[in-house]
């Protein structure tokens, strides 16, 4: 939930008045950054030391060659530090020779610490002129440097394609490196595609656009304002370059947590920094999913997700009483549309504290009966949590954490902010005292109402003022009539700082707000005198980790915690929701590109407001919302306490569309949840980019209105105002239409317009699939008891050479664990071929212990693009065996011919003529190896 979410526009102008009646536009235009500054910053470092390191790096120093005061004095002496990690990763950290400068904390994101000088031995390289070349014999990545100016350069060893490259010249200048101001740039090739560096809402798409603005900075503006830095701060972007035909991807990482501006011109991409050092990591790729895997092996795999977390979820702010979620979990019922998880916003709270019931509109012994009965049926509860604690000498939570001095603090005393109790301090997540209360006020709460997880919101993190505050005298504060959002303290601007008005200025909220604008005042201070300055966009993942660290020790159970705030490394905690948008088809189409940049940066699961925060989406646009929404990885209807009341079953059509697309997503929880556990394993997104599975397609690499759940399922939405068809890219290969799969493309990658009905959404699945389906149901408790069906699917017409795969997972969903080895869990890959006319399908189980004893089968095959005469199979056996012997009575065989779509180029080539072959009445069981064979008629 949010204070205030304007179009950009108003909120330009409420933002420039409240800075005008605070007295710093005059200030900030003044000392604007990129306006005054010159293009190019003094004349750069040389190269004057090298040396290698007993691990295997090298280690040297940089002297400044010309001093001059442009936004700071520059540090003299600079410490470079190199090395391979791994055959796929190299880093190169850059910081100050001679003091200790602000990192990430290691301890919060665990990775190795460059040497000092002091401990390294070695001989020092003599010859620092010109070019040298510094390479594993394994690794692909070529660390190159030239000595005066100082400059590097990454270039692929089995290309010799250079990858990043800071020699100055053009439009930018030599590395410049002071205490608040860190700028450094890169050539790039301008056929090069770019994508992430977030978060943010991007309207050309999910491609990174030349020109448009990049500001890495955690704030609290609505995700409606455009190319302006929003809730997390994530600076890692992949590079996608097609080489004669031949796709490369490789990923950058700049692991630095202060403000930043990102410049990208197409050419060229600059860094302009605010503090912390440069901390680069490079990874070789050469394909997307080898650069997320090497990216998360750093910084941290995605977390393990209940299995209920993938059912349908249902929010609002303004429940105002436990009656009205009551009738929300009926009503869904009484609708028959599938509904796993009810959530409350912050009307739960008494005044809006944390970890506190109302006691009139949430009665805990009503809540508790009423949780006893959705648990019983497999549902689940999840409430919010803001980091704001309640100055309240009558309140346990505050005086707890006043006792243990867990606040972030101005001036020796408790950094003094507004949220919606009113006036509050911020927990300080970096003071292991703080991360231990947390956890015990988190049981606390936890003892009074079993919830299943936890929503923290605010977290970048939020404040309704700005400056020094004290709570005023006289008069009632907040109010409680009115928005709630309004400053009601007494504030005054904190200016006397260089770290509340650093030299440079990014481009804060768009529009170069003071970093300390309507958040916390970033010269307060946390655990050992860290600067808020510092640590502002780290304050969301450390809450992430100490509630992931909390709700892990309630019961052992396996936790589900959604974030607003996200930094590198949060998918190892947290998932995420993109925040406040806006109910109109703009934000219905931008929620895909956001979507998956979040898979990009290690966050798989996530997904948007469904029909909009705020305000009323129309109906069309809602059946539309749900009919996408359905196949976002976490899905979930929410909506703003002014907005009218938007669940699903509100109008008769939006619930004609939910039973339609969650019926699908239902059936598909054993697939979506196995893609889960490959993104644990490997950090695989669960939504991806098309060219992630296509990436020699370079038609599919800005394509933004499509994405693929997993390797090869294809979503296609509508995503426009009256529109009953949809302009589909379907890239090479087979496709077959999972809502009649006698209907199948045979594309040679073009463009196809389909039907899209009101109540309808095109989902198809790509050639050489196995995919595993259940019934569904209207909870995901009992969806996962229904027998299975496997799909299979060939090239069309696949008589001999053709192959197909999958695989499935199943686990004890609330271990804390998802891992095969803990007697909890089976692993099955599927295999299939057409060998002359002969189609064999067949498991591979590893410890197929845990889904034998769930009792569960295959009932069904479903086998397509198959070629042949149209006569149905012959001798269909499993395990050797006669199926027509075995059990005539139940098992069916049928084939169907499948009906070829034209594309929208027409053309008179004939489709290659197929069949789809059902095998149904099967009792395989899940957890066994089996072999099923049969032939076709050629």
């Amino acid at each position: 939930m949010k204070p205030l979410s304007l179009p950009h526009s108003s909120s330009t102008i409420l933002l420039l008045l409240l800075l005008c009646f605070h007295g710093v536009v005059a200030a900030a235009s003044s000392n604007s950054s990129s306006s005054s500054a010159p293009s190019k910053i003094g004349k750069g470092y040389r190269l004057i030391s090298l040396e290698e390191t007993p691990d295997g790096g090298f280690l040297g120093h940089l002297q400044v060659k010309q001093k001059n005061k442009i936004y700071g004095a520059d540090i003299p002496t600079l410490q470079l530090f190199v090395k391979h990690e791994t055959d796929d990763r190299l880093r190169v950290h850059i910081t100050d020779a001679e003091k200790q400068r602000w990192e990430v904390p290691y301890d919060l994101l665990p990775r190795d610490q460059p040497p000092v000088a002091k401990q390294t031995i070695g001989r020092s390289r003599k010859n620092l002129i010109g070019v040298q070349d510094y390479a594993t014999s394994s690794g692909e990545l070529i660390f190159s440097y030239t000595a005066d100016p100082f400059s590097f350069a990454v270039r692929r060893k089995s290309t010799g394609q250079t990858l990043f490259n800071t020699s100055s010249g053009g439009p930018f200048g030599p590395m410049v490196f002071k205490d608040q101001y860190l700028e450094i740039s890169t050539k790039l090739p301008e056929d090069a595609s770019l994508y992430g560096l977030g978060e943010n809402t991007q309207p050309h798409g999910i491609k990174l656009n030349p020109g448009d603005p990049y500001t890495l900075y955690t704030t609290d503006i609505s995700a409606i304002n455009l190319n302006a830095d929003l809730y997390g701060s994530h600076p890692v972007y992949m590079d996608l370059r097609n080489v004669k035909g031949k796709p490369y991807a490789h990923g950058v990482l700049l692991l630095n947590s202060n403000g930043m501006d990102v410049f990208y011109k197409g050419s060229s991409l600059t860094y302009k920094v605010i503090g912390g050092v440069f901390d680069f990591y490079f990874f070789a790729g050469p394909s997307p999913l080898g650069v997320i895997d090497q990216y998360t092996s750093l910084v941290g795999r995605p977390a393990p997700m209940p299995y209920w977390a993938f059912g349908f979820h249902q929010c609002r702010w303004g429940y105002h009483n436990l009656s009205v979620v009551e009738d929300v979990v009926d009503s869904y019922k009484k609708a028959k549309i599938p509904l796993d998880v009810i959530w409350n916003d912050d009307d739960h709270m008494d005044f809006h504290k944390d970890f506190t019931l109302s006691p009139i509109s949430y009665p805990r012994e009503k809540l508790r009966a009423f949780l006893d009965k959705i648990h019983g049926i497999g549902m689940k509860y999840i409430v919010i949590i803001d980091p704001g604690i309640n100055v309240n000498s009558t309140y346990g939570v505050y005086n707890r954490g006043l006792a243990d001095d867990v606040f972030i603090k101005y001036e020796g005393q408790p950094y003094l902010a507004q949220v919606w109790p009113g006036a509050v301090n911020f927990p300080d997540f970096l003071n292991p005292k703080t991360v231990s209360w947390w956890g015990d006020e988190i049981r606390r709460f936890h003892d009074m109402v079993p919830v299943d997880g936890l929503w923290i919101d605010m977290n970048e993190a939020s404040n309704f003022c700005s400056g020094l505050c004290t709570i005023p005298k006289g008069k009632k504060c907040p109010t409680g009539t009115g928005p709630g959002w309004i400053c009601c303290l007494d504030c005054k601007n904190i200016t006397k700082s260089r770290w509340d008005d650093p030299p440079y200025k990014i481009n804060a909220s768009g529009l170069q707000a003071p970093i300390g604008f309507k958040t916390i005042a970033t010269s307060a201070v946390h655990y050992n005198g860290v600067l808020e300055y510092d640590a502002h966009s780290l304050y969301g993942f450390s809450q992430s980790i100490a509630t992931h660290k909390a709700l892990q020790g309630l019961q052992g159970k396996r936790p589900f915690i959604l974030s607003r705030s996200t930094y590198v490394g949060s998918g190892k905690y947290a998932a995420h929701w993109t925040g406040d948008n806006q109910g109109n088809w703009e934000n219905l189409k931008y929620s895909i590109p956001t979507m998956l940049n979040f898979g990009i940066f290690g966050v798989p699961m996530v997904g948007s407001d469904i029909c909009g925060f705020y305000p009323a989406p129309t109906e069309e646009l809602c059946n539309r919302w749900i009919e996408l929404g359905a196949f976002y990885p976490f899905s979930r209807d929410h909506a703003n306490f002014y907005s009218p009341r938007q669940e699903l079953y509100q109008w008769e059509s939006v619930a004609e569309s939910a039973r339609n697309a969650l019926a699908l997503r239902y059936k598909l929880l054993p697939y979506l949840y196995t893609l889960s556990y490959d993104a644990h394993l490997t950090g695989a997104p669960i939504a991806r980019p098309v060219f992630f599975s296509f990436p020699t397609y370079t038609e599919c690499y800005g394509l933004s209105t499509q994405f693929l759940l997993g390797s090869g399922l294809l979503i296609s939405p509508v995503l426009e105002q009256g529109k009953t068809q949809v302009k589909a890219l379907f890239p090479p290969g087979s496709w077959y239409s999972m809502s009649d799969m006698s209907r199948s493309i045979d594309s040679k990658g073009e463009y196809y317009t389909l039907d899209a009905p009101l109540h309808f959404i095109n989902v198809h699945l790509y050639q050489n699939t196995i995919l595993p389906m259940q019934r569904g149901g209207m909870i995901s408790k009992d969806a996962r008891t229904t027998p299975f069906s496997l799909v299979v699917t060939f090239p069309a017409g696949s008589t001999d050479g053709a192959e197909a795969r999958g695989s499935l997972f199943m686990d004890n969903d609330e271990l804390p664990e998802m891992k095969l080895g803990n007697g909890e869990s089976t692993y099955i890959e599927f295999y299939a071929t057409v060998s002359k006319g002969s189609v064999k399908l067949w498991s591979e189980v590893q410890e197929g212990k845990f889904a034998l004893g769930k009792g569960l089968v295959i009932e069904k095959v479903s086998v397509l693009g198959l070629g042949g005469s149209g006569s149905s199979p012959s001798d269909v056996q499993v395990d050797g065996n006669s199926v027509s012997a075995a059990v005539a009575s139940k098992v069916q065989v049928r084939s169907v011919e499948q009906i070829g779509v034209a594309s929208s180029a027409g053309g008179d080539e004939k489709a290659k003529k197929s069949l789809l072959v059902e095998v149904s009445g099967l009792e395989i069981p899940v957890g066994k190896n089996f072999a099923m064979t049969w032939h076709m008629g050629l």
